[in-house]
């Protein structure tokens, strides 16, 4: 498993690296925001096995974590986890807004920290192979997804979205069972900020829910955002 360590640190950076080499991971380590962005590009993955998971410090010398953060999320839907001594609500809230799948605070237990860098890969790597689906599509217990033709079905029967809907439902549909944010899905599906918008959202929330028959797919995860929840797969928190 590809890990990239985002860690201003070097002592730090060695000791964990080492403990994850001894759990099978291969280390990348980056010792700045930029570094970390050149180092997800993909260009500098051609040829290499994916990274399962970015570990990003906050405390980075170039530019904040959270910065980092929503950036490496426009680049790529590798797991990011959050690793930082700012232990309060908020800070936690805004940087799961952003984007990242977990928030852990320092100091922390190394085997916590390995059961969640798991957890999140599982998330998106999940080991019960899928039923077969139409090439391009993508399966998720009674729906099926077809990017290339913007098509949904559940149970086989098609499904009329609106645009909006469709887009909703294909960024929630990236990381099932992971939460995205509220203000996160504004920004990809309307390109617009927070203000204004919100209840928009929970309109095209309901919308989806009522046209799949599904009221369950969608769940709200209160002061957060929402995920999309395939029945009989693992959840994340």
């Amino acid at each position: 498993m590809r890990l990239l360590l985002v860690e201003d640190d070097d002592h730090v950076a060695a000791a964990l690296s080492a403990v994850l080499a001894k759990h099978g991971f291969q280390v990348v380590h980056a010792r700045s925001g930029e570094e970390a962005l050149q180092a997800v590009l993909p260009a500098a993955n051609v040829g290499k096995v994916p990274f399962s998971v970015v570990l990003l410090d906050l405390g980075l010398p170039d530019q904040d974590g959270y910065q980092v953060c929503g950036k490496i999320r426009r680049i790529t839907s590798t797991p990011v986890i959050m690793v930082t001594a700012r232990a309060d609500v908020r800070s936690r809230i805004h940087g799961l807004n952003l984007g990242a799948d977990d928030y852990v605070v320092k100091p922390y237990d190394t085997g916590e920290l390995l059961a969640r860098i798991h957890a999140v890969s599982r998330r998106t790597t999940s080991g019960d192979e899928p039923a077969p689906a139409p090439e391009g599509a993508q399966r998720l217990g009674r729906l099926s997804l077809e990017l290339p033709t913007r098509r949904v079905s559940v149970d086989g029967t098609a499904v009329q979205l609106t645009r909006k809907e469709f887009d909703l439902l294909a960024l929630l549909a990236q990381r099932p069972g992971v939460v995205f944010g509220r203000e996160q899905i504004i920004s990809e599906v309307w390109r617009t900020s927070w203000e204004g918008t919100g209840r928009t959202l929970e309109v095209h929330v309901a919308s989806l829910r009522g046209k799949l028959g599904m009221p369950a797919l969608i769940e709200t995860v209160r002061g957060v955002g929402y995920r999309l929840v395939v029945p009989g797969a693992h959840q994340g928190p």
